[in-house]
């Protein structure tokens, strides 16, 4: 999937843009926020076509600002990262000298540049926005981020570099396991750990996207594509601001794995950025294990287990059907017992539940809770069945599914979840017209 990056200098509407862009398609599209200075991470549709899309903070350079320079740091490697990147200027304001700046360094960029010209609102706008061809980067998009004007010009261009989806072929693919988390939580050495002891058995596959490294895996019985997300690239690369750089690492891994491996630093706790991680794995369907490392570190009382657990849960009270283990990369504890339970989870994200068991166990359900009468209209559901997906997907047939509202909603997935092993693994539940 591509990943286009939003850059700019302070207060030119990047963020506002983000927004607009992420939700055309609110069926569809998710955004998490608040990763690293306010960093945005978002997914969208056009076209048919999906892209991740990144908020980057105001390029801003010259300043004894700290906070400044971390930001710059993180758009430059935003810039390295991105696959495209639209530069937003402001037209009220007209070129200034760090719009020069950024421009300078996007024409040396071998990659498609965007230059969005916002604020446009009105015709005497559209003359102004004249004067940033001067900027050397060829023709240019005028929008209105507040109100969405010229938007669509712009996700069409966007869209158009974006290769089709490639046809679905029925292949015996491995699973793909993605070791993600916080810089130091231990994804390496838990990588190391599982492959160490037999390394005849291991091979280092070019993975398909950029800059990955596949591990095949074989052994106690288990086969799968190990995808570690730490100390991939050069080191040379890597001198930026590591939070920051984690969730760019992440945000790849994650959309091409079944399942990923979350490791969680124990002595740190579940914090801010190991949600954001988790919640975009989950708004892309993916299989969740939490991996709770270090834990041979950790000063345990009788209820410890129990505290931690019950914390991490209330973080995703939204999703609390996800296995959460202990773990110690270091002394190998219950790092088999972590493989066997991805197994599982990649078991229930390729479940098929058959259409008559489906209908045999949820109609009665149904029949006995109803949806809540809306206007004096009642919502009748006579039929279910599990749609053909890659992920669990449900639809269920009424006569009037514009009246069920989400509560109810999360009743029916938790429902198919008591009947059905689908534990750690996201569901879609569809209400449909019969």
């Amino acid at each position: 999937m591509s990943i286009v990056a939003i850059v700019g200098r302070p207060n030119v509407g990047k963020s506002t843009l983000f927004n607009r862009l992420i939700q055309r398609r609110e069926a569809i599209v998710d955004a998490v926020s608040g990763v690293t200075r306010d960093r945005n991470y978002g997914k969208g549709n056009w076209n048919g076509k999906d892209f991740s899309l990144i908020d980057t903070g105001g390029y801003a350079v010259g300043s004894d600002d700290i906070f400044e320079e971390e930001i710059r740091k993180q758009v430059v490697l935003a810039i390295d990262e991105a696959d495209m990147i639209v530069f937003v200027v402001d037209v009220e304001e007209g070129i200034t000298p760090m719009d020069n700046t950024v421009a300078n360094m996007l024409r040396k960029e071998k990659k498609p540049v965007f230059l969005v010209v916002n604020k446009v609102d009105n015709s005497m706008r559209q003359t102004d926005a004249t004067e940033f061809y001067a900027l050397g980067l060829g023709e240019y998009f005028t929008i209105s981020s507040v109100n969405g004007s010229g938007t669509g010009e712009l996700l069409d261009a966007i869209t158009e570099l974006i290769p089709k989806p490639e046809e679905e072929v029925e292949v015996d693919e491995l699973p793909r396991f993605a070791v993600v988390g916080r810089p130091n939580a231990g994804k390496s050495s838990l990588i190391n750990a599982l492959i160490d002891e037999e390394r005849y058995i291991v091979t280092d596959i070019a993975g398909t996207t950029r800059d990955s490294i596949d591990t095949y895996y074989n052994r106690f019985g288990f086969e799968f594509n190990l995808v570690d997300t730490a100390g991939i690239r050069k080191k040379g690369k890597v001198k930026e601001d590591l939070e920051f750089y984690s969730v760019m690492r992440a945000v790849r891994a994650i959309e091409h794995a079944d399942v990923v491996l979350l490791v969680v630093d124990a002595t740190r706790g579940f914090e801010s950025q190991d949600q954001n991680i988790f919640w975009l794995a989950e708004k892309n369907k993916k299989g969740i294990v939490i991996l709770v490392n270090k834990w041979d570190l950790m000063e345990k009382e009788t209820n410890t287990v129990r505290d931690i657990e019950k914390q991490i849960k209330e973080e995703i009270a939204s999703f609390p059907d996800v296995p959460i283990l202990f773990i110690s990369a270091l002394t190998k504890q219950r790092i088999f017992k972590a493989v066997e339970t991805a197994m599982a989870v990649y078991a229930n994200l390729k479940r098929q539940v058959n259409t008559k068991q489906l209908n045999d166990i949820m109609l009665p359900i149904i029949s006995n809770n109803p949806p809540p009468a809306t206007k004096g209209k009642y919502v009748k559901i006579k039929f279910c069945t599990q749609l053909p997906t890659q992920t669990p997907q449900f639809a269920f047939f009424a006569n009037l599914p514009q009246y069920v509202k989400e509560p109810y909603r999360r009743f029916v997935e938790n429902q198919l979840r008591k009947y059905f092993d689908f534990t750690g693994v996201p569901l879609s539940v569809h209400f449909r017209k019969k």
